[in-house]
């Protein structure tokens, strides 16, 4: 059995944790993916009819927000993202709100104080919540053209849209994902 020298023990170990670090720092380097935003079909119980489906607002941004009658900020929320949506929809941005409400009625009678022109889908079993991860009322997904979440949004205060606007914008300067 050949053994080695202090000299070679030495450089083996370097030599193993020089391309550690080496695949480290490759690793470290690349660009993280980003999540696809799950697709789903919800019914629409405002600003629409029958079903909306995700992939069919692929080739605009869309900004996905989950909300609750019982959840105070969306009381802000709501009607400041409408403010949002109606100054940017003919520029290819989409606003679509779901309620996670357990009883559609309580979705209805929020929405009759806090109106919004923009669909809203109702998720009574929180399945598509449950989904994107929502973890807090409200919680807004910002989702890019090729259907990537680019940012979430956590919570709501007011100012908060003028941010969510900023993000949306930049994304449409961005033009189309490849």
């Amino acid at each position: 059995m050949h053994r080695l020298t202090a000299r070679q023990r030495l450089a083996s170990t370097l030599a193993t944790v020089l391309g550690t670090v080496l695949l480290a720092c490759a690793a470290a380097s690349e660009e993280p993916s980003l999540p696809s935003a799950p697709a789903f079909e919800l019914p629409i119980i405002a600003n629409g009819t029958g079903t909306y489906q995700l992939e069919s607002t692929l080739r605009r941004v869309t900004y996905l927000d989950f909300w609750a009658s019982w959840c105070g900020p969306c009381r802000i929320s709501l009607p400041a993202l409408n403010e949002v949506y109606k100054e940017l929809q003919d520029r290819g941005v989409d606003v679509i709100a779901v309620s996670v409400d357990v009883v559609e009625e309580d979705a209805l009678d929020f929405l009759q104080r806090y109106r919004v022109t923009y669909p809203v889908l109702i998720d009574t079993q929180g399945d598509v919540a449950k989904a994107y991860g929502v973890d807090g009322m409200p919680s807004g997904y910002l989702i890019d053209r090729s259907g990537v979440i680019r940012d979430v949004h956590r919570g709501f205060r007011r100012g908060d849209e003028a941010m969510i606007r900023q993000r949306i914008l930049a994304l449409l300067e961005t033009g189309p994902a490849s």
